[in-house]
């Protein structure tokens, strides 16, 4: 593994791109909606290990510039490569999950092998949606095409369709469904790992503000112990899928801090 992609330093970078949602957009306004709610006056920036965020080494770098169209999604690999070559660890706010697969294959290129860690009600593993092999349902399945993670594991799933049932299988896909969570199951995650966190991982009622409501998932905070939980090292990791244009209260968006407060502490604590 490469010591800038295992051991540098945490870095933000907004990813503003929703033009391969599949329902609704609204996932680009996200990265500056996530950023205010984590310097929000009604809160502050303490992490639940009691460490002042503003002390844990870290950066942000701002949003990348990205064209309107799927051609965007060389420039965000280019954009998380030139990231890690400077001695950066990502940390990426989407937008939706179509960005995952460009980060990935540039955070590939610098740490391989890793596990992923995929937090979703969905398994995102469409070998296309709607004629679109880059749709946000289908990063995974692009993913574990290439070779580019040695191992997917995903948490929460709870509307898994017969063709990604076929799709788990195809690429070894290690599903810890909610009713294999609801039981007790956790996973093993030695070695280094990737962190996809899709915010519908989370029952609406913690998170309404998503394009996709899918009742039934995690509570805040049994997703909140599950990223403490992460031994590590990450190499790095994704926050996608908050829709601000379906969080008028703003929810949602102090949602979303609170969970990148904690991946911040995770990444840190390594």
């Amino acid at each position: 593994m490469s010591p800038t992609a295992g051991s540098g330093r945490p870095t933000l970078l907004g990813v503003p791109y929703d033009a391969s949602s599949s329902f609704l957009r609204g996932t680009a306004l996200a990265p500056s909606h996530i950023r205010s709610a984590l310097r929000a006056a009604s809160s502050n920036l303490s992490t639940e290990d009691g460490r002042a965020l503003d002390t844990l080494g870290w950066d942000d770098a701002g949003d990348l510039e990205l064209p309107p169209g799927t051609e965007a999604r060389s420039c965000i690999e280019a954009g998380v490569a030139r990231l890690l070559a400077t001695g950066g660890r990502p940390l990426v706010l989407g937008g939706d999950h179509s960005v995952t697969y460009p980060v990935v294959r540039a955070v590939a290129r610098a740490a391989a092998p890793f596990t992923i860690l995929h937090f979703d009600a969905h398994a995102d593993l469409y070998d296309a949606l709607d004629g679109d092999r880059y749709s946000h349902a289908c990063p995974f399945a692009r993913i574990m095409e290439e070779g580019l993670a040695a191992r997917l594991v995903q948490v929460g799933v709870r509307t898994l369709t017969a063709h990604q049932r076929e799709q788990a299988h195809r690429f070894g896909v290690e599903m810890l469904d909610m009713q294999a969570f609801a039981a007790g199951v956790r996973p093993a995650l030695p070695g280094p790992v990737y962190v996809s966190l899709d915010l519908d991982v989370l029952d609406p009622a913690f998170a309404p503000g998503v394009s996709h409501w899918e009742p039934g998932g995690l509570s805040t905070r049994e997703l909140l112990t599950m990223v403490q939980a992460i031994e590590g090292p990450i190499v790095g990791a994704d926050l996608v899928e908050y829709n601000p244009l379906r969080d008028p209260t703003g929810l949602t968006a102090m949602v979303a801090a609170k969970l990148l407060k904690e991946m911040l502490a995770a990444m840190t604590r390594e």
